[in-house]
């Protein structure tokens, strides 16, 4: 692995530890695609730290199991703002 690739990963991943971010989000802060995020996350970042690997992905699962309630709420906020 590219050592440019080794640091974004690290990088990010340092990002989702420390805010808990979404990886929609992580993406848009480092300006690279969701798929970019999801690859390094779990397929890259596992060979550099399995450590790390490890508490991203409950990061990832967590944020996966309330992705519906986030969207419902944008939802909600979104036609509130229209009324």
């Amino acid at each position: 692995m590219q050592d440019y690739i080794q640091k974004r990963v690290l990088d990010i991943c340092a990002y989702i530890l420390e805010t808990k971010a979404t990886v929609r989000k992580a993406a848009q802060v480092f300006q690279v695609s969701k798929s970019t995020v999801h690859k390094d996350m779990t397929e890259r970042l596992p060979s550099l730290n399995k450590q790390l690997a490890q508490e991203i992905k409950a990061i990832l699962d967590e944020n996966k199991a309330e992705r519906h309630l986030r969207g419902g709420e944008a939802t909600r906020r979104k036609y509130k703002e229209i009324i």
